[in-house]
């Protein structure tokens, strides 16, 4: 049941981000960094790819995926439609390995220790959908702010 709706949301929120990237109207803006703004809307949408890829794909699906997270944080300038293709196939990724995930997985203790004690399997992949909205968010306010 909840690998279901894990599905659900997660693909409901890439299709978000897919969405809010390709409605910038000045591809350079993706990139563009004001003021107290940390990170572009281009930079969080690689570190969102990176982070699925790496906690879901590279753990459940086996994809052999290495993250280089400073990377994600340091590219700039990558084209509008490479990042659209990198969210497309971070939905294929993220669906695919769910379906590989059991019930009994999700009470087990998530393989990585990502914070400072142990979680769930379900508890992390929760987690996962919630940084996905937080940092979808982000980049929606950086566009509306910013690609005027």
């Amino acid at each position: 049941m909840l690998i279901q709706t894990l599905k659900a949301l997660f693909r409901r929120d890439l299709e978000r981000l897919r969405d809010e990237i390709d409605l910038y109207k000045d591809e350079s803006k993706l990139w563009y960094i004001e003021k107290g703004i940390a990170n572009s809307a281009g930079n969080l949408c690689l570190h969102l790819v990176g982070n699925l890829n790496t906690y879901i794909g590279a753990e459940f699906g086996k994809t052999g995926y290495v993250r280089n997270r400073e990377h994600e944080f340091s590219l700039k300038n990558i084209p509008k439609a490479e990042l659209l293709s990198m969210i497309d196939e971070t939905m294929g990724i993220v669906d695919k390995a769910l379906d590989m995930v059991t019930d009994e997985q999700l009470e087990e203790e998530y393989p990585m220790l990502v914070f400072d004690e142990p979680t769930t399997t379900g508890y992390f992949l929760v987690h996962l959908t919630t940084h996905l909205t937080y940092h979808r968010g982000q980049i929606n306010y950086h566009r509306r702010l910013l690609d005027v």
